[in-house]
Parts: C-alpha cells; structure tokens; sequence
C-alpha cells in the first residue's frame, strides 16, 4: 500500500481545503508532520485543535516537528519542545528535522529518542535529508529515516548507497518538492526503486514548498508516468 509522510507547512486558517483532503486521505497516509511555528511555538493555538482532532479520528499519525540543527541545539530545548508538543496536541511521534548524519551525534540523537520515548511519543522520524552513516539504520535511533529531501531535479540524479539494501524499505522516506504535475504518478515507484517505501511529492516550491499540499492527495491528479531509475553508489 502506498504510504505518504506529508509535512504540511501551512496553517489551517490559511488552507482549510488542504487538511480537509488530508482527512480523506487517511488510509495513504504514514502520518502527518505539523509545524505550528518552526516547532510547537510560545503558546497553544486553538486553531489547530479541530483538525488535529479529525486527522487523530481517522487514523492518522501526528508528528511533531523539532529542529536539532544538527546536533548544535541543546538537549534540554529540544525537549521542552518536545514536551510541548504532546502537551498542547497529543502528538504522537516526532519529526526531528535537520538530523545529523555523522556516527560522532549519534550520543546526542539516541538521548533524544530516548527523552521522545519516555514523553510517549510512538513513532520517531529523523529529517535528515540525505543519507546519514549506516549506523543511524540499526533500528534503535529511528523508526523511519528520511534519506532524501530536495527538489525533483535532483531527486533524479541523487545516488542511493549499496549498504540501504541491507535493510528493509519501510525505513526509508524520500521527500521530495518542485515535482512537475506530470511526473506525481511516478513518485511512489521511484522511491521504492530506490528502496524507500514512505514518500512525499509536491509540485510546491520556493521558501516553503511544503505548504502545497501534493495533488496526489486529491482527485485532481493525472499526467504521464516516468520511467524510473536507480543510481548505487558504494
């Protein structure tokens, strides 16, 4: 089944269509990320209750997102964001963007998966954007590893290393922005070509592409499939 992590980056108020047909979407879904205000922000926004609540009523994994700016970050701001998170909306996981990729954060990133944990947070997604060292993939620092975010250019020439065949694909997530509307139906074949079975494709660009919610989640979508391709290196 096609399972789709959406970091949607666009408050309710200012798109209520687009968490509407996030809700209708429920069964594609590997979760949603939420960012209130680059995190939780200063104080609980009322808004986000009511949607929140309907995408929890139809299954779908909240995520919240915490920046670590990679491993500079101290631990105890991450976690009050954290904390903040499931406070204020009963998140259930956590989004930790810009996560580090060198084996020498990986004391930094495990103490954190540990505080997420303990603060009942069920699943833990690490942004890294790229691929990290294969240590970050032995199953105890993350639940999903997002190995790609970029834009589609070069979605199509980036490498997959040899060692992510060595384990299973519902690890891996590609997110990837400035999609051409044409090219949407082919996303979830490229990425599990590229052994990655949680994706994420919109044709939104500029600062914040994730504030276009992709036309795969809607009725909308049609165009011409791309032929897929697959690039190892060592």
């Amino acid at each position: 089944m096609e399972r789709q992590l959406v970091p949607l980056y666009v408050h309710p108020a200012e798109d209520p269509p687009a968490w509407r047909a996030l809700v209708r979407a429920a069964p594609r879904l590997y979760g949603v990320v939420v960012n209130a205000a680059d995190g939780p922000g200063a104080a609980p926004d009322p808004v986000l209750a009511e949607p929140f609540a309907e995408l929890r009523e139809a299954g779908v994994r909240i995520l919240g997102y915490v920046d670590t700016a990679y491993g500079r970050r101290p631990h105890a701001a991450v976690v009050e964001d954290l904390q903040r998170h499931r406070t204020w909306y009963g998140t259930d996981g956590v989004y930790f963007d810009q996560a580090c990729t060198d084996p020498a954060f990986l004391p930094y990133q495990r103490r954190l998966t540990v505080a997420a944990r303990a603060l009942g947070c069920e699943t833990v997604v690490l942004g890294h954007g790229t691929h990290p060292d294969p240590a970050y993939a032995d199953g105890t620092v993350a639940d999903l590893l997002v190995t790609f975010e970029g834009d589609w250019q070069a979605y199509e020439a980036a490498p997959v290393p040899r060692w992510t065949a060595d384990h299973p694909a519902e690890l891996f997530c590609h997110l990837v922005h400035g999609v051409p509307s044409g090219r949407l139906r082919a996303v979830p074949r490229e990425a599990r070509l590229r052994g990655a079975a949680v994706h994420y494709a919109t044709t939104g660009d500029g600062d914040n592409p994730w504030r276009t919610l992709s036309l795969a989640l809607t009725p909308a979508l049609a165009g011409p499939a791309l032929s897929p391709t697959r690039t190892e290196t060592d």
